[in-house]
């Protein structure tokens, strides 16, 4: 186990150095600032275990310092407060602000590290609550063989810290799966940092590098993920100059922040997700093969709802009890009908759709139970015609309209495969070519244009 990083704060330089060196004589890794703007620096350059902050300080006062921390993404270290000059309102608003204790000068030495020590011991148990809570929270719902198996690939990838790409259609749970990975890696009680590609907006250096100017520290992604998981979702929305600087990042193990001078070493686990085909998709710009075989070491294959849509009644009951917990919603259960018909629906939008559909059943319903009938008024008229057909749902149309939708998108289907030549579908299909033709007239499929062999 490495030794806990501890950040001394404090404008003495006498009382600095004399808890630099007592620490680390205890074993303790040690930083030291002598104000506000120094602390930020090293804060970002090295996440702490502990901070040993001072009140009183010439540019800002730790209590200001401590606000500006406890309302910031990814502070969840213990903070000491040490001061020759307190008074209990002083100690009320530290401890409000989140502060774990409160030590007045001349420090006590043995005093101050049985403080550390209880200090970072609090530090670590809640590090393992949280991961245990998120690792609990995190593991993907189902019994199905497809996610049985899936759910297996990422236990065996999470112990390496190899790259890792979920390829699936949107909505279909990558970020759940990313989640998971990180929290089965050895980096769960890290920060898992998401970054939407499509939201890098014109400055993807400034957004990932982070920035510096007059003494502040502006984190990127890279500063706020460091020593856990960077998750970029949808790689296929990166454009050209998202897509250097990460090569650059990645190639160099380092990065240097916007205004900044100091080169800093980059320690992420890189996972990222994208749809298949991403790397021909024609998003905003062509993607580089060099990031993506940086980025395409490990990939897991993270299947559409309609592949496993046995799991879809646990999945109904997951998402209502979720959303009774978290939004206080009113608790109903959908019927076994309403279950049954939700199993055959295809779901072109996966778990999104699904999610979306039963937070509508709760917030816009009556009575304990959701029947079928509700359930079909809200399927009714969501399908687009030009879905492909198997993300069509034929269950909602009469049997005739559901025969004809079925088999013009058959047909057509195996038009392509066949070159749009009409006598070689004749064959594939098994039709006599007089009754092909007058079927895909009857279909509306335009043959006309296609090459007769």
């Amino acid at each position: 186990m490495s030794a806990s990083r501890i950040l001394v704060v404090d404008d003495e330089a006498d009382i600095r150095g004399l808890l630099r060196e007592i620490l680390a004589e205890e074993g303790y890794e040690v930083d030291v600032a002598a104000n506000a703007a120094q602390a930020r620096l090293a804060r970002a350059a090295a996440a702490p275990d502990l901070v040993l902050l001072d009140i009183w300080m010439p540019d800002t006062d730790g209590i200001t310092l401590l606000r500006e921390w406890s309302t910031s993404q990814g502070f969840d270290c213990p903070v000491v407060m040490m001061s020759g000059h307190g008074t209990v309102e002083t100690a009320v608003e530290a401890t409000r602000l989140g502060a774990f204790d409160y030590v007045e000068k001349p420090l006590s030495l043995t005093k101050l590290l049985k403080t550390v020590e209880r200090a970072l011991d609090a530090g670590r148990r809640k590090r393992l609550s949280e991961r245990s809570q998120a690792q609990a929270l995190a593991v993907p719902v189902g019994k199905s063989r497809r996610t049985q198996v899936l759910r297996d690939q990422v236990q065996h990838a999470a112990a390496s810290g190899s790259p890792v790409l979920l390829l699936g259609e949107l909505g279909s749970g990558r970020e759940a799966y990313a989640r998971y990975l990180h929290s089965l890696s050895p980096r769960a009680d890290k920060p898992f940092f998401m970054v939407v590609c499509a939201s890098l907006g014109t400055d993807p250096e400034a957004a990932l590098c982070g920035s510096e100017r007059d003494g502040r520290v502006q984190l990127g992604a890279f500063d706020q993920a460091a020593g856990g998981s960077l998750y970029l979702n949808g790689l296929e929305d990166l454009s050209s100059a998202a897509q250097k600087v990460l090569l650059g990042a990645i190639e160099q193990s380092g990065y240097t922040r916007v205004g900044g001078r100091e080169r800093l070493p980059l320690n992420v686990r890189w996972v990222a997700s994208a749809q298949e085909g991403f790397e021909q998709s024609g998003g905003p710009d062509p993607f580089r093969r060099d990031l993506a075989v940086q980025l395409d070491v490990i990939t897991l294959k993270v299947p559409p709802l309609r592949e496993y849509a046995e799991d879809v009644p646990d999945l109904l009951r997951y998402y209502v009890d979720r959303l009774v917990d978290d939004q206080h919603l009113p608790l109903r259960r959908f019927s076994v009908a309403a279950q049954n018909r939700l199993r055959n629906y295809p779901w072109p939008g996966n778990l999104a759709e699904l999610k979306n559909l039963v937070q509508r059943m709760l917030v816009l319903g009556a009575g304990e139970d959701i029947a079928l009938e509700e359930v079909e008024r809200e399927l009714e008229g969501k399908m687009a015609a030009d879905e492909p057909l198997v993300k069509q749902d034929l269950l909602a149309l009469p049997l005739r309209e559901a025969r004809e939708q079925f088999e013009r998108a058959y047909l057509q289907q195996q038009l392509l495969l066949c070159n749009g030549k009409v006598g070689q579908l004749a064959k594939r299909v098994g039709m006599e070519r007089t009754h092909l033709y007058r079927k895909l007239r009857a279909l509306g499929v335009d043959f006309r244009h296609l090459r007769e062999d």
